[in-house]
């Protein structure tokens, strides 16, 4: 049975803690394409307050998410465990994307632990329902390991290679919606750790 709850509590916070990774849906306001992402890397997400949780965005293949964002704000996160003990967390609720030059950016960034290549921005979510469900029918797999190819692949790109990218697949969503503005800044050259 689903259970709704008034915060991201401890309890809460550890089951979160504990998974190696995180699903993030958006969609546009009218039309167009649902997008469901697959995140990894533990590190990159933080719960900031009983009813706020970040994560890094990572530059990837498109720009679905921040392009929704700007669209309307609504996003879910799902949090699925994959051990024994079955259970789905859903974050409901309103996003918005702070980019590595805006002020709040450095704050935010603290809460995150191992330096990733390839920041694009935080993610911060206000979340206005928090509920979970049993995960019965989620099957029972054992974590092996994370990979570290895309943390490899963004430490060989180059300032021109990531500005490629913001003007190029980076610039609109799949169905044409603004992404990142011609002035985002290419990520900083942090060390994989």
């Amino acid at each position: 049975m689903a259970k709704e709850f008034t915060g991201i509590d401890d309890k809460l916070r550890r089951f979160i803690a504990e998974q190696p990774m995180f699903f993030v849906a958006t969609a546009p306001s009218q039309g167009g394409r649902i997008n469901l992402s697959p995140k990894g890397y533990r590190d990159t997400f933080a719960v900031l307050d009983d009813h706020t949780v970040a994560y890094l965005d990572l530059f990837g293949s498109g720009v679905e998410t921040i392009a929704h964002l700007r669209d309307n704000g609504r996003i879910t996160i799902m949090f699925c465990s994959f051990t024994r003990t079955s259970k789905i967390l859903r974050l409901q609720g309103t996003g918005r994307v702070v980019r590595p030059d805006d002020a709040e950016f450095a704050a935010l960034r603290g809460h995150f632990g191992t330096d990733h290549p390839g920041v694009r921005a935080i993610i911060v979510v206000h979340c206005e329902r928090i509920a979970d469900s049993c995960g019965f029918s989620v099957p029972y797999l054992e974590f092996v390991d994370e990979r570290a190819v895309l943390d490899t692949h963004h430490a060989r790109k180059t300032d021109a290679d990531f500005t490629r990218r913001i003007s190029g697949d980076n610039a609109t969503s799949i169905d044409a919606l603004p992404g990142l503005d011609a002035d985002h800044p290419v990520p900083t050259r942090d060390p994989v750790a």
